[in-house]
C-alpha cells in the first residue's frame, strides 16, 4: 500500500511541477504586477539555495560511503543548511511553487502550485518516518532543535544559539 501511495503522490508532483514550470513560461502575464514578479524571483533563488546547498552538506558531513549518492548519509547532519531546517530540498520544492506562481501570475499556474506544494509537505511526513527509523532518538533529538521546513523559525532559531554561545 505505501509504494502505490508513493507513486501516486509522485506522478502527481511530478506532472503538477514540470506542468507549472512549463506553463509559467506559456502563460507568463507580460502585464502583470512587476513587485509581485520580483517577489516571485528572490524567492525562486532562495529556492535554489535551499536545493542545492544540502547536497554539499551531506557530501561533506554525512558520511557517504564512496561511489553513493548524496542521500545515503550514515550519519546525522544538523550543520550547515540542516541547522536551520530539517528538510531542505523539500522546502526549496515548495518555494518553487510559491516562486513560479508570484512570476507567472496566472491561476492555472498558482493551482499548480498549491498541488506541488500540498504532496511535497505530505512527503515530509514520510521522510520524517524514515529518518527516525534510520537514525532512531538522535533524529527524535534534531527534531525538537530544528523546524521541518519552516525557514523563518529557523533562520531565528540558528541566531539564538549562536548569540547564546
Amino acid at each position: 500500500m505505501k509504494n502505490t501511495s508513493t507513486l501516486v503522490k509522485g506522478t502527481i508532483l511530478t506532472l503538477a511541477a514540470v506542468g507549472q514550470i512549463l506553463l509559467s513560461f506559456f502563460l507568463y502575464d507580460h502585464n502583470g504586477n512587476e513587485t509581485v514578479t520580483n517577489i516571485g524571483w528572490i524567492i525562486l533563488w532562495i529556492s535554489a539555495i535551499f536545493g542545492w546547498l544540502p547536497i554539499f552538506t551531506m557530501k561533506k558531513w554525512g558520511e557517504v560511503p564512496k561511489g553513493k549518492s548524496y542521500i545515503q548519509t550514515t550519519k546525522l547532519v544538523d550543520r550547515g543548511v540542516f541547522a536551520i531546517v530539517r528538510h531542505p530540498q523539500y522546502l526549496a520544492g515548495m518555494l518553487m511553487g510559491v516562486a513560479l506562481s508570484l512570476i507567472a501570475q496566472n491561476w492555472i499556474v498558482a493551482v499548480l502550485g498549491i498541488i506541488v506544494i500540498v504532496v511535497t509537505y505530505l512527503d515530509v511526513f514520510d521522510e520524517e518516518k524514515s529518518c527516525i527509523e534510520k537514525f532512531g532518538d538522535e533524529y527524535l533529538d534534531y527534531m525538537k532543535r530544528v523546524p521541518g521546513v519552516n525557514f523563518i523559525l529557523g533562520i531565528f532559531r540558528w541566531i539564538v544559539n549562536r548569540l547564546e554561545l
